[in-house]
């Protein structure tokens, strides 16, 4: 296991894409700076640079990290507080993460990964409802399957709901 060296306390955006049929958009990942993690699945985002909206940042990481860019962006339906450790550095991230409804089902073709984001990503795919559900490995966010089925169903929250980890 690493020791990460510093944190980088930052707003962050992440993203639920939907694609018409109501399947969603993961990326595989994993820390290359620590192989005794489990690999996992994951939704597009990242940090909110500065001045940047949370939508804003939502559609341009959507293009960095997946090459999705006919999307339309809808509200922020989930936040959360998380701390983690990823390639040696301890992140400390509140996070907006909005919904998103994806034209058609877009093929994965980043345009703008980070080194530490192109040795950890492994792949994408759009992933059935159920088919997640069924699945034991671990998603980020990590309440994802708890909450997910509500936002297929087309039943978004008046106001985001806090979806931070259980302690």
């Amino acid at each position: 296991m690493t020791k990460s060296w510093y944190t980088l306390k930052r707003p962050a955006a992440r993203v639920v894409v939907l694609d018409p049929d109501g399947q969603i958009f993961m990326i595989n990942g994993r820390d290359p700076a620590d192989a005794s993690k489990p690999h996992w699945w994951e939704i597009p985002g990242g940090g909110i640079d500065p001045g940047e909206s949370s939508e804003d940042a939502c559609r341009r990481e959507l293009v960095e990290e997946a090459g999705i860019t006919d999307v339309e962006i809808g509200p922020c339906v989930w936040v959360q507080h998380v701390e983690f450790d990823f390639g040696g550095i301890h992140f400390d991230s509140d996070e907006r993460i909005h919904v998103a409804w994806a034209k058609e089902r877009a093929d994965y073709r980043p345009q703008g990964l980070e080194a530490l984001e192109a040795m950890a990503f492994l792949g994408a795919r759009w992933w059935p409802l159920d088919e997640l559900l069924t699945e034991s490995f671990p998603t980020l966010p990590e309440r994802l399957r708890e909450f997910l089925p509500a936002l297929v169903a087309g039943d978004l929250p008046e106001e985001p709901i806090d979806i931070a980890p259980r302690p």
